[in-house]
């Protein structure tokens, strides 16, 4: 009786622990994007925005500033297709360097890198979706 006790005990534990260990759909496809979007940071990114999107001074912004990467979420696709060419302040910091376009990027490796972006360095848990960049290139000004 007792054997079955601390089995039943123990059966409960594993399934328990099974459960809690269990990710979602959505955060597996989280993972799976940013992946996707660190191969891809590696090789557009990181040589001006830095390994850990720490910037570069006051000529390369840092990718990390939660705040502008929350309050600019509709304008990231943009920016990554089409460049940059205006003055931004990020990280208390402004920046005048001109971003060149990414015209290669298809948009879901836009979704992609910005997943990488905003889950490793801006501390967000929500992924960018191919049609959320989809409709925000359509609003491109």
């Amino acid at each position: 009786m007792t054997k079955i006790f601390f089995l039943g005990i123990l059966v409960s534990i594993y399934f328990l622990s099974a459960m809690s260990s269990c990710q979602s759909g959505e955060d597996i496809k989280t993972a799976q994007y940013a992946v996707n979007g660190q191969k891809i940071y590696i090789n557009h990114c990181k040589n001006c925005h830095g390994e850990k999107g720490e910037g570069l001074g006051l000529l390369y912004p840092p990718l990390t500033d939660v705040d502008f990467l929350t309050k600019n979420r509709e304008r990231l696709s943009c920016i990554i297709r089409n460049g940059l060419n205006e003055e931004i302040t990020v990280a208390g910091k402004t920046f005048h360097t001109i971003m060149p376009a990414n015209e290669t990027l298809t948009d879901i490796d836009i979704a992609y890198v910005l997943t990488y972006i905003t889950t490793n360095f801006g501390k967000q848990d929500k992924i960018f979706s191919l049609e959320e960049v989809q409709q925000d290139l359509i609003n491109c000004k």
